[in-house]
């Protein structure tokens, strides 16, 4: 599912840190040579890598490059360098920082929704450690209203991830959802607490059941008012746990569309997908567009950027 490729034979990282080292210094930076090594490295790999270059060194790695390089493709290797947990937590504290109902409680439900209980909690360890606050703290000093009554437990959640449903719960709980969802009581209590205590293969038979009992999907009932950023919210929450590939087809196919590219929407799925499921990412988007995604990228991004996207594509050099 991953499109991460690497190397079946991987130098030792003494010589990684030496060429990238090689790529900073100089009249010019190898931005070609930096791609070659950080774009086909796994987490463990790259963690190694910056281990060993601070020591070597007595630099951080993401010092050097952010020294040498700049703008999106800065962005891109920066991002996918970082460990998962410490990339989360950097994205969560940019959009908790600058606060919009729309784009950051749809960042902070894609790393509560589709993260593992363990991998959210190391999130939160890994912002403890960075910022020396709490995820919940900021979120809860910069969101409002029901942004703030959902999203805070969202990200505290430790859910339960294994397959047993009790189906009685999940008809019920339709039942519930259902009540509250045709009085427009969006950001009821009741609501909120199913969908972010409840684990995921009790939410998907909740919802499942709440399709064959009304007919519809559930999301169907979510969308009265397009425009309300809340409803849209919760309805990312559900697509999270029930089809994830297309929510991020959705937000990649959304970021390259229209005149003007999202560069930060498309690095962040790239760069947080590229060692989970992009490949399906990708299948999804050739089905719904009829369009590799590299072939959309290529034509959406330019030099040093596009190459690192393609490289993270997986994308044969």
């Amino acid at each position: 599912m991953a499109t991460l490729t690497v190397p079946s034979a991987v130098p030792p990282v003494a010589d990684d840190c030496d060429q990238l080292r090689k790529a900073f210094q100089g009249w010019g930076t190898n931005e070609a040579l930096i791609i070659s090594i950080l774009a086909h490295r796994d987490a463990a790999q790259r963690r190694a890598i910056r281990r060993a270059y601070a020591d070597t060194y007595g630099e951080e790695l993401l010092r050097s490059i952010t020294d040498e390089i700049s703008g999106d493709f800065e962005r891109a290797v920066i991002l996918w360098t970082l460990d998962p947990a410490e990339r989360d937590a950097v994205l969560a504290n940019e959009v908790a920082r600058k606060w919009h109902p729309g784009s950051g409680s749809r960042v902070l439900v894609e790393i509560a929704c589709t993260r593992g209980p363990a991998q959210l909690f190391a999130v939160r360890q890994a912002y403890h450690e960075r910022f020396k606050r709490s995820l919940e703290e900021d979120v809860a000093a910069h969101a409002t209203g029901d942004f703030r009554k959902l999203l805070v437990p969202l990200i505290s959640a430790y859910r339960y991830e294994g397959p047993e449903v009790n189906t009685k719960l999940a008809h019920s709980e339709a039942k519930i959802l259902h009540e509250k969802i045709q009085h427009k009581a969006y950001g009821d209590d009741e609501i909120i607490r199913i969908l972010t205590t409840r684990s995921k293969a009790q939410l998907i038979a909740t919802f499942n059941r709440y399709n064959d009992e009304y007919g519809h999907p559930i999301n169907k009932d979510l969308k009265s008012d397009p425009k309300d950023e809340f409803l849209a919210t919760l309805r990312a929450i559900i697509r999270c746990f029930c089809c994830s590939d297309r929510y991020f087809e959705k937000v990649v196919r959304l970021a390259i569309a229209g005149t003007g590219t999202d560069e930060n929407s498309l690095t962040r799925i790239i760069t947080t997908r590229a060692e989970v499921d992009l490949k399906l990412i990708k299948e999804a988007y050739q089905k719904r567009n009829s369009v590799p995604l590299e072939r959309a990228v290529a034509g959406d991004t330019s030099g040093d950027y596009e190459r690192m996207l393609l490289a993270l594509l997986g994308q044969e050099q």
